[in-house]
């Protein structure tokens, strides 16, 4: 398993405009009737949510578009440009594309007023547009992330004689994360005293919810208890209430000295029961601690002496 980080479920916002980007947080899809998918008067948004294909593709299509529209300008008077052949869209296009650039190789020139004053304009607009698309790649790049991963899979087994509910999880960076706080709900189908049918968030309370440090994996356990909002719970029940698992993760980067978030969760047909997690993190012969995050996700069947209680 060359990355642990699971990719099974994903969020789909749908619009009446079109689908939103995915999320990696399950596979829960929303329909919003009355949104655009995009928002033009928030264009940065915009460009920060773009995959970054569609953000170089988005800005390449921009700047062939603003060199077509400048070239088609200066063909609008015959001879604005020097040297460059009478009509040619190819000559103007070339010559915005290096006036643009502020390059100005010297080949050809504006030659008229009328062709001074389009590539003084253009000259402006190059400028501006570098430091636009300066921003918005510095904006992308600098987003800092937690790079967590996480067991593809939730179990439900035995943690300390107790049944539980357990998530694996580990830093997938060479640097720590401080001041680790994690948060699990239970997103479910119910319905209320009226009849009325609506998805119902729980909290299930963890062992231990804040991490100092964490430089390795963590398992996040949540026992279940007669309070716990899985008690009873089975297989089939989760499938027939819909039950989601949502991960929230906030910490700070060391290195970045920043704070990161990150999300995940997990389907009903995501949660193993009756199973453990095997071993992942070992110790050498020098007594430094190892940590194989190939093995975050695998999991084996608990043995009979661990089952949990009737």
């Amino acid at each position: 398993m060359a990355d642990p980080k699971n990719k099974n479920f994903r969020l789909n916002v749908k619009t009446d405009r079109g689908v939103g980007l995915p999320i990696d947080v399950g596979y829960f899809e929303l329909h919003k009737v009355g949104l655009r998918r995009y928002d033009w008067r928030d264009p940065y948004h915009i460009a920060l949510n773009l995959s970054w294909p569609a953000f170089l593709g988005a800005m390449l299509g921009m700047e062939l578009l603003i060199n077509a529209l400048f070239a088609c300008l200066y063909l609008i008077q015959p001879g604005a440009i020097a040297n460059a052949g009478p009509g040619s869209f190819s000559d103007a296009f070339f010559f915005s594309l290096e006036t643009l650039a502020t390059v100005g190789y010297g080949a050809m020139s504006p030659a008229t007023f009328y062709g001074h004053v389009i590539a003084s304009s253009e000259i402006i607009c190059g400028v501006a547009f570098t430091a636009v698309l300066t921003g918005l790649v510095f904006g992308r790049f600098s987003r800092p992330k937690a790079k967590i991963f996480y067991a593809d899979k939730a179990i439900i087994g035995v943690h300390d004689g107790s049944p539980a509910l357990m998530i694996r999880i580990a830093n997938g960076r060479a640097a720590l994360l401080a001041d680790v706080r994690v948060q699990l709900t239970a997103l479910g189908m119910g319905r209320s005293k009226e009849g009325e049918r609506f998805r119902r968030p729980y909290d299930l309370s963890l062992r231990m919810s804040h991490f100092p440090l964490f430089p390795l994996t963590w398992t996040l356990i949540h026992y279940i208890d007669d309070k716990s909002p899985l008690a009873g719970c089975t297989p089939e029940s989760l499938v027939k209430d819909d039950v989601r698992l949502f991960l929230s993760l906030v910490a700070r980067d060391v290195t970045l000295s920043t704070q990161v978030n990150d999300i995940h969760g997990y389907g009903p047909t995501a949660i193993a029961f009756g199973m453990r997690y095997q071993d992942a993190v070992s110790w050498d012969e020098e007594g430094h601690t190892v940590a194989d995050l190939t093995k975050l996700s695998l999991m084996e069947p608990l043995v009979p002496s661990e089952a949990p209680p009737p």
